[in-house]
């Protein structure tokens, strides 16, 4: 997202005010999210050009700043984003419409698990679905109406269980190849030695080691502390199982397994997701679980079906990426950004490649936290920045991305007080209340505590930055390299 050769966007008084619009957006995520508990795209959106409109009125040019608007909403790493997200948007709704998470309330039921087995089996579920669909916060609207009182009467921990799909759905948004989170810090990160950005397999690849570790303890540990001892209603719980279990979703996970192969082999996130869908249409219409209706239909003079919906759901994600995009433009127009990068660079942290990569980590939970956890935003904020600390540390592409991507999906989702994520949960455990009488609200430092997988993840991720576990650096031709000296061969 470099501004070149544009005319400078200069401001009255002091060029500080070009941080004015990315302070409004702030302020604009923060009531959104936290005051007003809406967690719609649309609304960043509006909010960001309401930001950048306000802010125009303090340049001394306005036909240059939004010329830097216009250049920050024209970057190509926005522009590949945005179009990798409408496609991978219509393989997640695919996804939701194939009933994946049916299946596994199917399968829980047949083996027959309760308690802290059954939270476990909660925690596993919910990664495997966010993975599959791509959406954090699609898995918590999925996975609490189905699981959690099913899981409650079965005698799991309320706490635990709401923690365990928490925990599941981050997962799932940290490793899943069509998660926004994945797509943004991939094609945030440039390669120094060969044209283009990091391929989206390639990075997962290389981030299962840090993900998987911590979800292996996670795992363990909902399965010892996640009981309650109390089976309420088994006769009720059967019930619910009932109403929601259907094992041919389980049949859906083949397209997702297709996905990964052929976007492991081909490198290839568009050509991956173009034979997932596709796979995904035969299966699903031929075990019956899909009709031509489920995948375009018109009703009313609207479209309707999985790939209208993906587009659609996808519409208020690539909006607030324009935003952000804008006002990226403006703070490179007006050259702070620059001169942020340049402190960085000569900061004594950055003279040792673990200070380096604080630098990339604790900056993308910062931004995080300022943003309500909404590490989408998060990541292309800072990945700009992340991407020239990493190029002079000359950490390999994929290493960036992976600080970005699992420090953001640490701390910053379980802050009690700011976090999007905590919210969304305690407003879907609200929401059952009204249904079950069984249901009570749960506390939101208790559930911050108990997301498991989420407090895990940080611990081996600073472990991996203190050891240099996984570190690799960008040797000739953009390829892996263990050394610096490696990486300096021509």
């Amino acid at each position: 997202m470099e501004q070149k050769n544009n005319p400078k966007v200069e401001f009255y008084g002091t060029n500080l005010f070009a941080l004015l619009p990315l302070l409004i957006f702030i302020v604009g995520c923060i009531m959104f999210f936290v005051v007003y508990k809406t967690y719609d795209m649309m609304n960043l959106c509006m909010g960001g050009f309401v930001a950048l409109i306000i802010g125009s009125f303090f340049s001394k040019n306005w036909g240059n700043y939004w010329q830097a608007v216009v250049k920050g909403l024209t970057s190509p790493v926005i522009c590949e984003l945005i179009c990798i997200l409408l496609v991978v948007g219509m393989f997640g709704k695919l996804m939701t419409r194939g009933g994946v998470a049916e299946g596994f309330v199917w399968l829980g039921d047949k083996l027959g698990l309760s308690g802290g087995m059954f939270t476990a089996f909660t925690f596993i579920a919910t990664c495997i679905i966010a993975t599959a669909t791509g959406t954090s916060i699609g898995t918590l609207f999925t996975a609490f109406p189905i699981l959690y009182p099913s899981g409650l009467l079965l005698g799991a921990n309320p706490i635990l269980l709401a923690g365990a799909i928490l925990s599941g759905a981050i997962f799932g948004d940290n490793v899943g190849p069509i998660s926004d989170t994945t797509i943004a810090s991939a094609t945030t990160q440039t390669y120094t030695r060969k044209e283009g950005v990091a391929d989206i397999a390639g990075v997962v690849s290389s981030r299962l080691k840090y993900a998987l570790t911590a979800a292996i303890i996670a795992t363990i540990l909902f399965a010892i502390f996640g009981g309650s001892n109390s089976v309420i209603n088994s006769a009720e719980a059967q019930s619910i199982l009932a109403q929601y279990s259907n094992p041919k979703g389980l049949i859906m996970l083949i397209p997702v397994i297709i996905l990964l192969v052929i976007a492991f082999k081909k490198r290839n996130i568009y050509i991956a997701c173009t034979w997932g869908i596709i796979s995904g249409i035969i299966i699903g219409l031929v075990s019956g679980i899909m009709t031509p209706a489920d995948i375009m239909t018109m009703e009313g003079g609207q479209l309707g079906g999985f790939l209208m919906d993906g587009i659609n759901n996808m519409i208020g994600t690539v909006a607030y990426l324009l935003a952000t995009a804008g006002i990226m433009g403006v703070l490179y127009g007006s050259g702070l950004m620059d001169k942020l990068v340049h402190a960085l660079k000569q900061s004594k942290l950055n003279k040792s490649v673990v200070g380096s990569e604080a630098i990339i980590g604790v900056g993308l939970m910062i931004t995080s936290v300022f943003l309500g956890s909404a590490n989408g935003p998060a990541i292309i904020m800072w990945g700009p920045l992340a991407d020239d600390i990493g190029h002079s540390a000359k950490l390999h592409p994929y290493r960036r991305s992976n600080l970005m991507d699992g420090f953001g999906s640490t701390l910053p989702v379980i802050i009690p007080v700011t976090s999007a994520f905590i919210f969304i949960a305690i407003s879907c455990v609200q929401g059952l209340m009204g249904t079950y009488s069984f249901v009570s609200e749960i506390n939101p430092v208790a559930l911050a505590g108990a997301t498991f997988h989420c407090w895990l993840l940080f611990i081996v991720l600073t472990f991996a930055v203190i050891t240099g576990w996984g570190r690799r650096f960008e040797g000739p031709g953009g390829k892996e390299v263990k050394t610096l000296a490696e990486a300096e061969k021509e």
